[in-house]
């Protein structure tokens, strides 16, 4: 197959254009080059997306997959520029409109791009609808649409999932948040890239929460202990309203707790896998991708400043308010 990822320098798109090859494929991987090379093995061609696809208009590929992250304007261009027979995009559990409630399926109403309106999580779910829709109107019963969740292993530029990891190889008392029934639910990369490429050979189409099953946040935390704590490592729940008072923020920052949800969000991390998994997703086990996620963690540099997690200081005050 000849197959064009629209991408192919970074994390997904690269693992997936990396899997593509090792199956032997002819894989395209059209991006600037600025994050990084192609896949040793795959064609890099030099394209900027706010200007158009260059050399690739008017071809055709037997499979594309589009990661673009927050535009429909380029998800447009690429549709009206280049044809194919089964068309991949990948969109994000984000574009659902309602996060606290489990099971429900209404998404955003969708919004154009607009480089002068502020970042949201909701206007970048939006602007994936947006996406998504353009794709089912041009690709009809061609589209795969991966409607992705957190996307985990090594490479993970966010360090969200990696916090975790790579605090709990350093042992000690580690602070986690007191949230058992918190739901918590992850994809490794490598499984998303096999599912895709998987996707485009077998032809198979339609929407799917792409994501691995959901299991109780401690547990998930449990098992990335279990893989990669030193003996004598003490997990210790620190309560919402501590957390609070320490201005320790969900999710993602600089003084966060990553994978902790606050209620409005609970329902984030607990999406229906079954129908991806029917489809023929495989996942392999946390331990695994926390495994390779510490290897990953230890070749950045254990101690470097992190986009998510708890600064040293500040895990040393939690801990020490709830002794």
């Amino acid at each position: 197959m000849r197959i064009l990822v629209l991408g192919g320098t970074v994390f997904l798109s690269k693992a997936t254009a990396a899997e593509a090859v090792r199956r032997g494929h002819e894989v395209v991987c059209a991006a600037r080059g600025e994050s990084g090379g192609v896949p040793e093995g795959a064609e890099h061609v030099a394209v900027d997306r706010n200007v158009g696809l260059g050399p690739l208009e008017g071809s055709h590929f037997d499979a594309v997959v589009d990661v673009a992250k927050m535009s429909v304007t380029w998800v447009r261009q690429a549709l009206r520029s280049i044809t194919a027979d089964h068309w991949a995009f990948v969109s994000s559990c984000s574009v659902y409109a309602d996060h606290s409630t489990a099971g429900t399926t209404a998404t955003l109403d969708p919004l154009e791009d607009d480089p002068d309106a502020p970042m949201s999580p909701d206007r970048y779910g939006a602007v994936k609808v947006a996406s998504e829709n353009a794709i089912r109107d041009a690709a009809e019963d061609r589209a795969f649409i991966v409607r992705a969740g957190l996307i985990t292993g090594p490479g993970d530029p966010s360090d969200r999932f990696g916090y975790w990891p790579n605090r709990l190889s350093l042992g000690g008392r580690v602070a986690v948040p007191d949230v058992p029934d918190q739901p918590a639910q992850h994809i490794d990369v490598r499984d998303l890239a096999t599912w895709i490429v998987d996707a485009a050979e077998q032809r198979v189409t339609g929407t799917f929460d792409t994501i691995g099953p959901a299991n109780p946040l401690s547990l998930v935390i449990g098992e990335i202990a279990g893989a990669v704590a030193p003996q004598g490592t003490e997990l210790v729940r620190i309560p919402e309203p501590v957390l609070q008072r320490h201005e320790v923020t969900p999710w993602v920052g600089p003084r966060s707790l990553p994978l902790w949800l606050p209620p409005t969000h609970r329902a984030m991390m607990f999406r229906d896998a079954g129908p991806a998994l029917a489809a023929g997703l495989r996942v392999r086990p946390t331990a695994e991708t926390a495994l390779d996620a510490l290897e990953y963690e230890r070749s950045l540099g254990l101690d470097r400043t992190r986009r998510a997690g708890l600064p040293p200081d500040v895990e040393d005050a939690l801990l020490q308010a709830v002794s």
